[in-house]
């Protein structure tokens, strides 16, 4: 039985169990477990007529460290998962199923994902590409694309910037790196072990190593720096999706913090680059021909 149907007949076996403010939080959730997946910590505090310190003492009552972890697991686990397609959804559901289940479940992994980094870590990844000379973005399979997202967005700072998704270029690049290189190594897992050779070779030559990947794994454990991003999904079993999003959704924090630590002298810089694409697109009040 999936996780979220024992969670479930947990919450219904407590109810006698639970105080009135908490018991208050279970019916809520149980009336309507779908749509407790997008409530926020305040909106079901709400709906419940409760504290929101209330609702954190719920979550905690049964194993989970807040809400946004709950609503997680919730959402991950509604169903029992169609096979290699996602977790969160059954192999009869409909097109209006499916479509509010992987919605419920990517905002869901996100609002985790977002609880679950620390802001201290983020500053000191921005550190590290402040101060890189050149940055080279890698990911296999699914964080390709994510790598090569990346460099569309940090090549406006002004910095050298790659992308690639080819073992053996990786290898190379690391092969002959030197201080002042980042290499920013995209794995959801961790596990990859090609991506993981690549962060030792690129260290023992003298680059910084900035991992986006699990913690604890062996990626993380190899790099100078990991911002460890939390595994909502089985990419052993299902498609990669709200993996993908949280990746690109970190890459955009990054992005942001580099862009504030340059300071308002910058803009001009980046609103030229916006300017340069105008004369490539048509007005907004003119049909094409």
């Amino acid at each position: 039985m999936d996780r979220v149907r024992n969670l479930l007949e947990q919450i219904q076996s407590r109810l006698d169990d639970l105080n009135k403010a908490e018991r208050k939080v279970a019916e809520v959730i149980l009336h309507d477990p779908q749509q407790a997946t997008r409530f926020s910590i305040a909106a079901l505090a709400q709906a419940a007529g409760v504290s929101e310190p209330t609702v954190n003492r719920f979550c905690r009552s049964f194993g989970a460290n807040g809400y946004p972890e709950l609503k997680m697991q919730l959402a991950q686990s509604l169903a029992s998962g169609a096979a290699y397609v996602s977790r969160a959804v059954s192999a009869d559901d409909g097109p209006e199923a499916y479509t509010r289940k992987i919605f419920g479940s990517t905002i869901a992994s996100l609002d985790s994902a977002c609880q679950s980094l620390d802001p201290q870590l983020v500053s000191r990844a921005v550190d590290l590409m402040i101060q890189a000379r050149q940055i080279h973005f890698f990911g296999l399979g699914a964080s390709a694309s994510v790598a090569l997202d990346a460099q569309h967005k940090f090549f406006r700072f002004n910095l050298a910037v790659t992308a690639h998704s080819d073992v053996l270029m990786q290898r190379m690049l690391a092969s002959v790196a030197h201080t002042g290189e980042l290499f920013v190594i995209i794995s959801y897992t961790g596990r990859t072990r090609e991506l993981v050779e690549v962060a030792r070779l690129a260290r023992e030559n003298g680059a910084s190593v900035l991992g986006l990947t699990a913690a604890g794994s062996p990626l993380a454990q190899a790099s100078t720096l990991s911002l460890n991003i939390p595994l909502p999904e089985d990419t052993d079993i299902y498609m990669p999706m709200t993996s993908r999003i949280i990746q690109l959704t970190v890459l955009d924090v990054l992005a942001t913090g580099v862009t504030l630590r340059r300071g308002v002298d910058f803009q001009p810089h980046l609103r030229k680059i916006k300017e340069s694409l105008t004369a490539s697109r048509y007005p907004a009040d003119e049909e094409p021909l």
